[in-house]
């Protein structure tokens, strides 16, 4: 009875879905209290109904009900429990439940969390993300029903994908999701805002925790995405430039753009229609996104290539939603006019160069993921796109953006001076002009054009770090009159996050120089007692052996790594899974602060063993500067000025001038 209680929940949300999506948006047009909160209590119920699908679906996956379709092809009775549990969302059909249930859990969070919100803009935003859950829950029953029964049950299941059969899934696509579908949130309040006809300082209040929530969660599921890629595939830690990769870092880059313009929307009332627009362009690159991965159009190790009739189902969710937005933004947007003028030199100007770079990297990534797929469509050829393309079109774009990343906090609002600003970057400027050429000299002649390479990156990590560093000295210096512990603790939070995600951004870009530039790899062939130096280091291969999993076959290899008087041990396996036939290597990582000895095992020739041993110098750093990046923006979401519901401050005025041919936008109270 699970499946079909599960199916039935699933139903119920779809019917609950409908009422959300339009009670709340007759309620505000009419001004009815009755209706909107008609519109409050269906989203917490579609919530709950997806929440009890969601729970029978891993009831029953971790009983093992071999009758349900899905449960029979991802989990067999030799798998752990663990990732019998991941199992419920390591597939096409259970990842798509996942999605729904965040989904429901963000519109029953801006129903219950909006304390002091408009009524009508909270039940517009409510009844778009009841129109957004009523497209997903329809694809979900008629084309991906998880609960689908089998005639016969086998006498065992299949398989979850021995690459998915590990601790890192189980926190990877949550993480991921609430990314993505956290900018629901956002577009439904650009939507929402379109349709009332009104964008000032409080909009901008009441959104900017919803797109830091999504993507300090999408920052974080693309480390941990970006860890498992290298251990589990040896990717190297930095972007392999997979198209599944690029699907999550699309919407990242743009919403990173919102981030910043809706911070200059609050603070200055200004780029309200650009604020808009990315709102919209986030969702949709979230959308476009899951169309890649599960439309099978393109191949990848992880991609849910599963059946293309699908992906017109989420092609033409794209076509429906963005289109709609995208038009009532056309109809709207010559009146969203602001009378806040601000100076080539500014604060405001910083930020918008900021946002045209970003934009200008997301479509250096959206045109190297979809031209080989635009070629396939017209002429069958089938191409790739690779790390070359993006080497000589996004790293030129990073190089400008990462230098103005720590020019913008220096910039007054309104108006500023080049030579007022560079003062106050002065030992910034200093200490990496400094390193730039002092590197390019030390390392130019020790490794060519590529030490200078070198030299820019590390200057350029240096200057993230001190430009951060100097933002608070700043700061502190304005409270001379106060004690060091009263100029700390007065410190907002947001500054705090501002601060600690610049200085994250710093300490990524030294790791992806040094892993860019210096990787060491030897590929040999070896015999137990042989050894290798490595970077320094004796690596010894001590014993090879068979093991036996809980679901696996092993082949194991014992390596000694030996550096002056300490030995550690490390151990690579190649595993074979019986059910599925597949196999997997997995590697021997010594991590340290300087770089990571990764050493990998092949099959054997002639009773010798494959060995691969790499030297990745510093790749610890850039999953520690993406962790410390998204630590800033948790920091900056917990502000307390940012918190939804907090107190209003007061409005800042946006002129908003009356358009000409339709409605039009009502100036700020």
């Amino acid at each position: 009875m699970g499946a079909e209680a599960g199916l039935f929940a699933l139903i119920l949300a779809l019917i609950v879905s409908v009422v959300q999506s339009v009670a709340p948006m007759v309620g505000a047009s009419r001004a009815d209290p009755a209706l909107m909160a008609l519109g409050r209590m269906a989203a917490v119920t579609q919530f709950a109904l997806v929440a009890l699908a969601f729970g029978l679906l891993v009831m029953l996956f971790v009983r093992l009900d071999l009758s349900v379709a899905l449960v029979a092809n991802h989990a067999h009775s030799t798998q752990p429990l663990i990732y019998r549990i991941a199992g419920t969302w390591g597939n096409h059909e259970g990842s798509m439940l996942l999605w729904v249930l965040i989904l429901a859990l963000f519109g029953a969070a801006v129903a219950r969390g909006s304390k002091g919100m408009r009524d009508t803009l909270q039940a517009r935003v409510l009844g778009i993300q009841g129109m957004i859950g009523l497209a997903f829950l329809a694809f979900l029953i008629f084309t991906s029903n998880p609960f689908e029964r089998l005639d016969v049950a086998p006498p065992d299941g299949g398989e979850l994908n021995p690459l998915l059969q590990d601790p890192g899934l189980a926190l990877h696509p949550p993480m991921l999701y609430i990314g993505y579908v956290g900018f629901s949130v956002a577009f439904a309040f650009a939507v929402a805002a379109l349709l009332e006809g009104r964008v000032d300082a409080a909009w901008a209040r009441w959104v900017r925790p919803w797109i830091l929530v999504s993507w300090v969660s999408l920052t974080a599921g693309i480390t941990l995405g970006s860890f498992w890629a290298y251990y589990e595939l040896g990717w190297g830690g930095w972007w392999f430039w997979d198209p599944v990769e690029n699907a999550s870092l699309l919407p990242w880059l743009i919403g990173t753009a919102l981030l910043h313009s809706a911070l200059v929307l609050e603070r200055r009332g200004a780029l309200i229609a650009w604020t808009i627009l990315l709102a919209i362009l986030t969702f949709s690159m979230s959308l476009i996104g899951t169309f890649l991965v599960r439309s099978g159009v393109l191949t990848s190790v992880h991609a849910f290539a599963v059946d293309p009739e699908r992906g017109v189902f989420i092609l033409a969710m794209i076509i429906g939603s963005t289109g709609a937005a995208l038009a009532l933004f056309a109809w709207r947007a010559p009146g969203m006019k602001s009378g806040a003028l601000f100076g080539g030199v500014s604060r405001e100007a910083g930020l918008t160069l900021n946002n045209l770079f970003l934009m200008a990297a997301t479509a250096v990534v959206f045109l190297g993921t979809f031209y080989p797929v635009i070629i396939d469509a017209v002429n069958g050829d089938k191409i790739s796109v690779g790390p070359p393309f993006y080497n000589l079109t996004f790293a030129p774009l990073m190089v400008p953006l990462l230098f103005l990343v720590s020019v913008g906090p220096m910039l007054q609002w309104k108006r500023d001076s080049l030579r007022g600003v560079m003062a106050r970057l002065r030992w910034p400027l200093l200490l990496a002009g400094g390193l730039l050429g002092g590197g390019a000299i030390v390392l130019g002649m020790s490794h060519g054009w590529r030490g200078l390479g070198a030299a820019l990156g590390f200057a350029l990590a240096l200057w993230l770090v001190a430009g951060a560093a100097a933002v608070l000295l700043r700061r502190w210096k304005l409270g001379e009159g106060d004690g060091w512990v009263r100029r700390v603790r007065t410190t907002p939070a947001a500054t705090w996050g501002m601060v600690l995600g610049h200085a994250g951004l710093g300490v990524m870009t030294a790791g992806i120089t040094a892993m860019s530039l210096f990787v060491e790899s030897h590929v040999l062939t070896m015999v137990p007692g042989q050894s290798i130096l490595l970077d320094g280091r004796t690596v010894t291969l001590r014993s090879v052996e068979q093991v036996k999993g809980p679901n696996y076959e092993a082949q194991r290899a014992t390596f000694w790594v030996q550096e002056g008087d300490t030995i550690r041990q490390k151990i690579s396996e190649r595993r074979v899974y019986p059910v599925s036939g597949n196999q997997t290597t997995e590697a021997g990582i010594i991590a340290r602060f300087s770089g990571n000895d990764y050493v990998a095992i092949g099959e054997g020739v002639g009773g010798t063993l494959v060995v691969r041993l790499w030297h990745h110098p510093l790749v610890g750093w850039i999953w520690s500067g993406a962790l410390i990046l998204a630590l800033g923006g948790a920091f900056s979401l917990a502000d307390r000025r940012l918190r939804v519901g907090a107190g209003e401050r007061r409005p800042v005025p946006l002129a908003l001038g009356l358009s000409k041919g339709g409605p039009s936008l009502l100036p700020a109270e």
